[in-house]
């Protein structure tokens, strides 16, 4: 899911404004500023004219009225001038500066002003900003000529020097706010239109590159977004793809090649120890045959209680020692090659009735919990021998009982064989399996008998696991697959 909009700015909608935003309005605020001093000086220049304008309407009258001494025209002129508005004074002055009629706020003389004195000597129009009584100005000076041409006086018009300042201010007030909205018209469209239209599928990219940094190789992303993200966003998604298919190439390779390492390290061990072990058995195997004979010989001639005794002993060992044997040419015997038919049942009765001569009285008993009815098709010799092993290790440990039991399941069948004995050690679980190892005092057991278990399942392609119950004891299973199954019998007949 898309990450939702959250302040502060993304790094990018940082730099569109501050490379792209800012200066635009910088831009814009120089062009209002340029236009707006422009507008300014027009305006100025308008009002200036204004009164240059209402100076020189009544320049002549008053020439005229000066001429003829008549101040009353004089002065209805200048109060003519005075109530058009915004004029604040208006005044007439002799060549020699002295006031002769006056309206509003003027000055009485202006015999040491320069701005008069260079009027009436070149007979142009001045003005200045001035303090007149306090309070700040526009002067115009205007020369007033007679008909001839000759300067007779001079008339002063002041303005307000707010008037100029008020002419502009309200244009400026707009111009600046309508630049003050243009800005923030345009953050916001640049902030909200960029992650609409872009920042969205960016920051989706980015999230999906930080799960894949934090490990999480199984992100995607959904394309989406102008055209050049979604294709970015398909190339992220590919290389992604590429580096899982990559891995998992590798990992199964690595995986392979272990196992084939493991393997040939295995086969190598197994197949140097089954050479020993098959010369060593072979070479016990008729010295045993012969003592074996010869002591059952000596039972027949003599009877006596002792030596009827010393030679049950020596039997005794001499059937442990071939059993032995028996053990090592397994364990040396090549894989399974030929598969008969048989029942799960018989080949469990079978394995029980080889390790009857091994429970004495008072000792751990074996019984069966429950079997499922199935004909097998197994090596039964050697599975029986894996059987065998198992159960004479279950008595071992054991303290009073070995349960057996097997049960169908979706992979073939499974037999569990427990005991109540103390369980296996943590360090035994990993060594249990490997040859020669055994937790038993020395000369009760050779560490083989699950090692043979393990290969008899495996050519089965079976497997071997130990386990310990949760109420006590250890637990192994024998788990074989349906291929070792030929039928399943059901109430009599076959399933």
């Amino acid at each position: 899911m898309t990450k939702r909009y959250s302040w502060p700015l993304s790094s990018l909608q940082r730099r569109l404004l501050i490379y792209v935003v800012v200066p635009m309005l910088l831009i814009s605020g120089v062009a209002i500023s340029v236009g707006l001093q422009v507008a300014s000086d027009e305006a100025n220049e308008r009002l200036k004219s204004d009164l240059e304008l209402l100076g020189r309407a009544i320049s002549l009258p008053i020439s005229d009225a000066l001429l003829n001494n008549d101040l009353r025209t004089v002065q209805a002129n200048l109060d003519s001038v005075f109530n058009i508005g915004r004029v604040y004074g208006a005044s007439v002055y002799n060549v020699y500066g002295q006031q002769v009629a006056e309206a509003g706020i003027t000055e009485t003389d202006l015999s040491n002003s320069q701005l008069a004195l260079q009027t009436v000597q070149t007979g142009i129009k001045q003005d200045d900003y001035r303090r007149v009584e306090g309070r700040d100005v526009f002067s115009q000076f205007l020369p007033i000529v007679d008909r001839g041409g000759r300067i007779i006086g001079l008339l002063q018009i002041n303005r307000r020097a707010s008037d100029f300042d008020e002419s502009f201010e309200t244009l400026s007030q707009y111009a600046w706010l309508s630049w003050a909205a243009f800005g923030l018209i345009t953050i916001a469209v640049l902030v909200f239109g960029h992650y609409r239209g872009v920042g969205r599928h960016v920051v989706a990219l980015k999230d999906a590159m930080l799960q894949v940094a934090e490990g999480n190789r199984s992100t995607r992303v959904t394309p989406a977004g102008p055209s050049e993200l979604q294709e970015v966003a398909q190339g992220f998604n590919r290389m992604l793809d590429s580096i899982t298919e990559a891995e998992r190439e590798l990992e199964q390779r690595r995986e392979h090649e272990a196992s084939l390492q493991q393997a040939l390290r295995e086969q190598e061990k197994m197949a140097a120890i089954g050479s020993v072990a098959s010369g060593v058995a072979h070479e016990l195997g008729a010295p045993l045959t012969v003592i074996d004979g010869r002591a059952s010989r000596l039972l027949r001639n003599h009877k006596d209680d002792d030596s009827q005794r010393q030679l049950k002993a020596v039997r005794g060992q001499v059937q442990r020692l071939t059993g032995l044997v028996n053990q090592l040419l397994a364990f040396s015997r090549t894989p399974v090659q030929q598969r008969e038919a048989i029942s799960l049942r018989d080949l469990v009765a079978t394995a029980m009735t080889s390790i009857e001569f091994e429970q004495d009285k008072g000792s751990a008993k074996v019984a069966v919990k429950e079997l499922v009815d199935v004909i097998l098709k197994v090596d039964i010799k050697r599975l029986e021998l894996a059987l065998v092993n198992v159960l004479r290790n279950g008595l071992q440990a054991a303290k009073s009982e070995v349960l057996v039991a097997a049960e169908l399941v979706d992979s073939g069948l499974v037999i569990t064989i427990d005991d109540d004995g103390e369980g296996l050690h943590e360090v035994m679980k990993d060594k249990a399996l490997q040859p020669f190892e055994t937790n038993k005092p020395q000369g009760k057991g050779t560490g083989l008998g699950l090692t043979i278990v393990k290969h008899v399942l495996n050519d089965h392609n079976g497997e071997l696991s130990l386990t310990n119950n949760p109420g006590g004891g250890c637990r192994v299973t024998l788990s074989l697959p349906a291929q070792c199954i030929r039928q399943v019998v059901t109430n009599g007949g076959n399933e």
